[in-house]
């Protein structure tokens, strides 16, 4: 063994794939495995074991929500959007989910050998914008370089900072029967604008990336009421891994109404053409909320005259049948279950 080189002796879990596979990165069941098996044994604690996209932390002046991601989107620029406020959007995003206003961000670069500097610069006065309208400010970065063929054009990852106010608690781990799940507009946009603009694919009109960021709705929510069980957006395998992942940690049942979820006419004709279910698909854009019934429709109505709310609608409920599992009542009223994607289907997709 090289010397420079630790000797860890822990026997490597045992998993579907002796590799790391795209579909690992999908956000559905071999996601969660792979964090469940690899990630959690080795840095589990109180915090990060709640798995929300992003972690409250108690401090003497209050509590700071913090959060991580990163940007690996194909292509780059795609209709409605491009990575760099893609990464601003989705990171204030998850920041807001936890009820915090979103105060800093952190952004780390890394650059192949070769990005032509225009590209680098609209990427960059993108972000400027995002985070201006966001109301978040860029405090610190980093960018590396690497050789030609080592990376694709440019990957991004962030860090998101908030405060929580001290009457907020949402969490996936609250939603209780009578719950109404509301959903803030149009699902599988950003997924569908991604997957048919990217070669080899044509379309006859295209669809536009729902990209944005959504904490100035989430104050105005909050503004009705503190009382939000749940928040969520439904990015990494669509609204049916959200709902999975709210029906588990709460140990509930969810049913939703499919005549009730909204979906653009192209995003709904891409969908059937590649034959994806609209569920699955990643969200840039829109949350999902779990409200006390009473309060559902006042929400549902701030939400609905919010910049990205038009098409908000209740799309469920929470009920004390089949726990831990979402279903769905379709048009003919039957019963189908909606379970996390398997795999993935739109890989690079954020």
């Amino acid at each position: 063994m090289n010397n420079n080189m630790k000797d860890f002796t822990c026997p490597v879990p045992i998993l579907e794939h002796d590799t790391i596979q795209l579909a690992h990165g999908a956000g559905g069941q071999l996601s969660s495995k792979l964090i469940e098996t690899m990630f959690l044994p080795r840095f589990g604690n109180k915090i990060l074991n709640d798995l929300e996209d992003q972690a409250v932390v108690p401090l003497n002046a209050g509590r700071l929500a913090i959060s991580t991601d990163s940007f690996v989107v194909d292509p780059i620029f795609f209709p409605g959007g491009n990575i760099g406020e893609l990464a601003v959007n989705g990171t204030v995003n998850d920041v807001a989910m936890s009820g915090a206003k979103p105060l800093y961000l952190t952004v780390g670069f890394i650059l192949e050998e070769g990005l032509p500097m225009e590209i680098l610069h609209r990427i960059l006065l993108s972000m400027e914008a995002a985070a201006k309208k966001a109301g978040v400010t860029i405090i610190t970065g980093d960018t590396k370089v690497v050789n030609h063929g080592s990376c694709d054009q440019i990957f991004i990852n962030t860090t998101g900072i908030g405060q929580v106010p001290d009457n907020v608690n949402i969490s996936a781990s609250s939603l209780r029967p009578g719950d109404k799940i509301i959903i803030s507009g149009t699902v599988a946009d950003h997924g569908m604008a991604v997957m048919t603009s990217r070669e080899g694919l044509s379309f006859q009109s295209r669809v536009n990336s729902d990209t944005a960021a959504l904490n100035h709705m989430i104050s105005k929510m909050i503004e009705v009421s503190p009382n939000i069980h749940a928040l969520r957006d439904p990015t990494r395998g669509g609204v049916a891994t959200t709902l999975n992942e709210f029906a588990k940690s709460s140990n509930i049942g969810i049913r939703i109404l499919e005549g009730s979820i909204p979906i653009l006419p192209d995003t709904r004709a891409a969908c059937e053409v590649l034959g994806i279910d609209p569920l699955n698909v990643a969200n840039e854009g829109k949350l999902i909320a779990a409200v006390p019934g009473e309060i559902a429709a006042d929400m549902l109505q701030v939400i609905k005259r919010c910049e990205y709310g038009n098409n908000a609608e209740i799309i469920g409920e929470v009920i004390d049948d089949h726990p831990g599992m979402v279903t769905m009542k379709t048009a003919l009223g039957a019963l189908r279950i909606i379970d996390m994607p398997l795999g993935e289907q739109l890989p690079r997709i954020c």
